[in-house]
């Protein structure tokens, strides 16, 4: 994890002073769990969550909410001020802030959708088969969401139809039982592959 956390940290800045890195793949693929050791391999770096920028009437329509509230100004050297959403009361809370870092993880389905990429330091794809990761999704959100996954599926489905994001991605990550495996993305085909393209850790 500290050779991928080395290679980031190596990155021109990407929004402002923000070296911003997306973590995209499908639901239930692992992308918070893997965003959050990074960030400690990073001292701790910022992750977002686009879980908290979403909400139940806009499974994907929260572009225009993630400009203003967070890229805008973190692009200006600003500290960001998102709303976070709550699943449960349905309703965006109080504001948080989001301080300018040199590393900063946005973590989510569609972290690396269209409008964003052009704002991204590196784009990571959690490489792990869409039923597969739906799946592991359902299984850890029990019954009593069955019906919520049901309409979540279409809409990812959908969206990557519209706007894939697995194309772009600069490094695949694949988790193993001891750490993750990342290795060159589609995006990277055409460059010749570098020493610090490629990064396998265990820990």
């Amino acid at each position: 994890m500290h050779e991928l956390a080395a290679l980031l940290r190596r990155l021109p800045p990407s929004c402002g002073p923000v070296r911003l890195i997306g973590i995209d793949g499908h639901a239930g693929s692992g992308k918070s769990t893997f965003a959050g050791q990074l960030s400690r391999a990073l001292d701790d770096a910022p992750v977002l969550h686009l879980d908290d920028i979403s909400c139940h009437d806009e499974l994907f329509d929260w572009t225009g909410r993630l400009r203003t509230q967070v890229i805008e100004p973190l692009s200006r050297g600003g500290t960001a001020q998102y709303t976070p959403y709550d699943w449960h009361a349905r309703r965006f809370g109080p504001p948080l802030p989001l301080a300018p870092a040199p590393v900063v993880l946005v973590e989510g389905v569609g972290a690396g959708r269209r409008a964003l990429r052009p704002r991204l330091a590196h784009l990571l794809w959690m490489e792990l088969a869409r039923d597969e990761a739906w799946a592991r999704g359902r299984a850890r959100d029990g019954e009593e969401q069955r019906e919520f996954w049901d309409g979540w599926v279409r809409a990812e489905q959908q969206h990557f139809a519209e706007d894939p994001s697995r194309p772009l991605a600069d490094l695949l990550v694949r988790q193993h039982e001891r750490g993750y495996e990342a290795f060159p993305g589609p995006s990277s085909a055409h460059r010749a592959a570098g020493p610090d393209q490629i990064v396998t850790h265990g820990d």
